[in-house]
């Protein structure tokens, strides 16, 4: 009896966990994607085609999801991805409330983007039964790019034109045009633009 009960619970998992790797989930995914003139690299993870299908999760056109990345949304949730967006391997975006992320915004390797964090504060049931608490959604504006190993958490706004350095941990709100970098992030100055005059048009 036990050895079914484990195996029940083991296909079950199984199921949920490797869904969006069957070959007709997949091709699901592209076609929402191809609809969109957007591209996945396969393995994705998460609620990604349950998100486009509802509407709950929009992708521009040009943006590029490479492998690994992973995307979670609870069930009213909403994630927003500008055009010409790039996450890289191991990205992760997780949404308990919402997630807007403009236009030509870089993701490096194993950055995570999330509006809400794990519960623990509650004595008598474990860390993983205690479900989330939000702070406020997160807003990133457009052509920001993101170091190695970035954490965005709840209830910030990030300006256009943002450069932050691998390893941080952005908390609290950043301006317009600015490096930052830290844990928690800091901002360490102002991008110095080209002008117009030198031949570089911005864009914003």
């Amino acid at each position: 009896m036990e050895d079914q009960r484990g195996w029940k619970i083991w296909w079950q998992k199984r199921r949920w966990y490797e869904r969006n790797h069957r070959l007709v989930r997949r091709f699901r995914l592209d076609r929402e994607m191809a609809r969109r003139g957007s591209y996945i690299r396969h393995p994705i993870e998460g609620e990604v085609l349950e998100g486009l299908e509802s509407g709950r999760l929009t992708v521009g056109q040009g943006t590029l999801f490479e492998p690994g990345c992973w995307i979670t949304m609870s069930p009213e949730a909403l994630i927003s991805i500008g055009d010409g967006c790039f996450l890289n391997r191991g990205v992760m975006v997780a949404a308990q409330q919402e997630v807007t992320i403009g236009d030509h915004v870089m993701f490096a390797n194993g950055c995570f983007v999330g509006d809400a964090s794990h519960r623990f504060d509650d004595p008598d049931l474990p860390v993983t039964w205690q479900g989330f608490t939000t702070k406020g959604p997160v807003r990133i504006g457009s052509n920001c790019w993101f170091g190695v190993n970035c954490v965005v958490t709840g209830g910030v706004t990030i300006g256009d034109r943002c450069v932050i350095g691998s390893n941080s941990v952005v908390t609290g709100d950043l301006p317009r045009g600015v490096i930052a970098a830290g844990s928690p992030a800091r901002v360490i100055r102002e991008i110095e633009f080209r002008s117009q005059g030198s031949g570089s048009q911005s864009q914003e």
